[in-house]
Formats: C-alpha cells, structure tokens, sequence
C-alpha cells in the first residue's frame, strides 16, 4: 500500500504560484458559481463557534464544508477564526484560515493549504464576478467602505479586473488606514485615482460600484445615499439598512439558504415577513449562466449581498493545489 501523503501549501507557496492576482480566483469562482446552480455540490450550513467571552460580531471561529463536483470533484473544509481586535493588540490580521482538502474516492485528506490568503482573495472574485453581471458596463468609479485586507484585495481586484476603472474612492473610521491603503494603491496602480473620502457617505454618492469591507454590527448605510444604476455589494453583511433591501430594484445573494440565517438583515426581514425567497431576484450562480437576468437598464439600483459559501473556498483551493500539483510546489508530508 502506498503511504499517503500531504501537501502543504503555505502562504509563500501560494503567492509564488501566482495566488495572489485575482486571475485565477476569479474563473474558479465563476466555475463555483456554475456548479452551485447546476447542483454539482454539496455545501451543509455552517456553524459559528463563539466563546460566552467576547461578543464583538466579528470574534468567532467558523467550519465551511463543501463537496465539489465537476471533472475533479473534491471535498474540503476552510477553519477560519476572526478576532477584530488582533492588528491593534496583537500586530496580527484579524482572520486566520487553513483548507484541508479530501481526495473524493478514498476522503483520504491530500493537502492543507494556508487559507487567509486564499479566503480574502475568493470574496473579491465573488465581488468580481458579480461586477461583471450586474455593474453598468464600463463603469469608471467606484467606492470601498473599509480599508483593511479585505478593502486591499476588493480594491486590487477591482484594479486589475476591470480597466474602464479611473477613480476609486476609499473611506475608513481610522483614516490612516485609508492614507495607507492609498499609498499602496497608488505605487501599484498608476493609472488609478485614489480619492480619500470624509465620510461613509461621500464615500457612496454617486458611485457607480460600492464595496463595504468593515466589521461593524450596526447598520449605517441607507437607500438614499445610492445614485441610480449604483451596484452595491454588501461584502461585510451588516452595514446596509434595511430600506435598501426593500427598495432595490434586485436583491442577489451568493446562497438563499446561508444568507437566510444567523440574524442577518435578510433574515430578520424574513422573520418580520417583509422579505422572502420569492422576492430575491436570483442566486449570483443562475445569473452566471444565465437562467436569470442580470443588470437589465443603466438605471437599476442592484444590492449584492453575498454570505460566503465554501464552494467558493474549496473551489479556489482544488484551483491552488492543481498548479501545486503541475509544478511540484509545497511540502510533502506523510500521514503515517
């Protein structure tokens, strides 16, 4: 019997397969998006592991399961921990994440991968390949609320992703975060002007494109902050008032059956019996193949509001580990 192996991928090994240009999460993604609506998955509702001592919405350790189908099929978990106060008391990132992968014949685990990485750039592809089915075609600005490694990797993605992009406004409570996330930017893209905004708000007006990336637990922004035609993806969940929910002109989720839980807006409109399923527009997977309609007029006002699926992990991942794979990158290490 041969003795299995794994393969460990670390975040270095990732970076220098070129996992950290959103290229190749953004047609793994799309690949996820098109299992997820033909069915070829199986993605169990994730649990929230909270300890009784903090109660900060962004404190928590969460299991995301898939199975994926396809040519390759392949099952794995992403074990992510967030802690919002890491940067600040502990010069740490708030998320942490490993993917164990599972060969789908034997379940014989095959790789465990660094995952904040790959985590981070997965919800920028989500926010990408939604772009390229509900933005207004050629859009030239766009807005991040937050100004953290999330906010970095929406705006890099947005950057090299979409070309007609010339302005890009950033807005952060700390607005030395937003400085430095503009510094990089700028020696990185050129081409880009980068705009640091006094307020959520200025921040939101009249932008085409509006990404928030923060993690509070209060909702702030409201309906009648957001221009005709603005695409809005609510990438952080909470910061969205409900009157956006209500009067958007199409509300689109990643996956009913996780966004419709967890005391989320969309879950306590359903709870008050103001919002359901039947008044979705779509799933961003019918969208991508094209079941369901995306943007439809210049003037639509579009709210994304995407959970996070583990499809879309294990998908980046099975994506990471076949470039390992080719090129005989990572460490191998036994099992027994």
């Amino acid at each position: 019997m041969t003795s299995p192996v794994l393969r460990y991928l670390s975040r270095t090994d990732i970076v220098a397969l070129g996992g950290d240009h959103s290229d190749l999460y953004m047609q793994a993604v799309e690949d996820g998006f098109r299992l997820h609506a033909s069915g070829d998955f199986v993605q169990p509702l994730k649990p929230y592991l909270r300890s009784p001592r903090t109660r900060h919405i962004a404190d928590r350790i969460i299991a995301m399961p898939a199975w994926i189908g396809g040519k390759h099929p392949i099952a794995g978990l992403k074990w992510i921990g967030s802690k919002h106060d890491n940067p600040a008391v502990r010069g740490l990132e708030r998320a942490s994440a490993v993917i164990v992968l599972n060969d789908s014949e034997t379940h014989f685990p095959v790789a465990i991968l660094e995952a904040g990485l790959i985590s981070a750039m997965r919800t920028a592809a989500v926010t990408g390949v939604a772009i390229r089915n509900l933005a207004r075609r050629n859009f030239s600005d766009a807005a991040i609320i937050g100004c953290g490694p999330i906010g970095e990797r929406q705006a890099r993605m947005l950057a090299e992703q979409f070309s007609s992009l010339r302005t890009l406004r950033l807005f952060d409570l700390r607005r030395p975060a937003a400085e430095d996330l503009s510094a990089r930017l700028s020696d990185r893209f050129p081409r880009l002007g980068i705009e640091i905004s006094g307020s959520a708000e200025a921040a939101v007006r009249d932008a085409a494109v509006v990404i928030t990336c923060t993690v509070t637990d209060t909702p702030y922004l409201p309906f009648r902050w957001l221009a005709r035609g603005t695409l809005l993806a609510n990438v952080s969940i909470m910061d969205v008032e409900r009157d956006v929910f209500l009067k958007s002109d199409k509300v689109i989720v990643d996956d009913w059956d996780q966004s419709n839980r967890e005391k989320k807006i969309i879950n306590l409109l359903v709870e008050e019996g103001v919002f359901s399923r039947d008044k979705l527009h779509a799933e961003l997977g019918e969208i991508v193949v094209g079941r369901k309609p995306g943007r439809e007029s210049d003037d639509e006002i579009i709210l994304l509001n995407p959970m996070g699926m583990a499809v879309d992990d294990i998908v980046c991942a099975r994506a990471v580990l076949h470039r390992a794979e080719e090129r005989g990158a990572g460490t191998l290490l036994p099992l027994f």
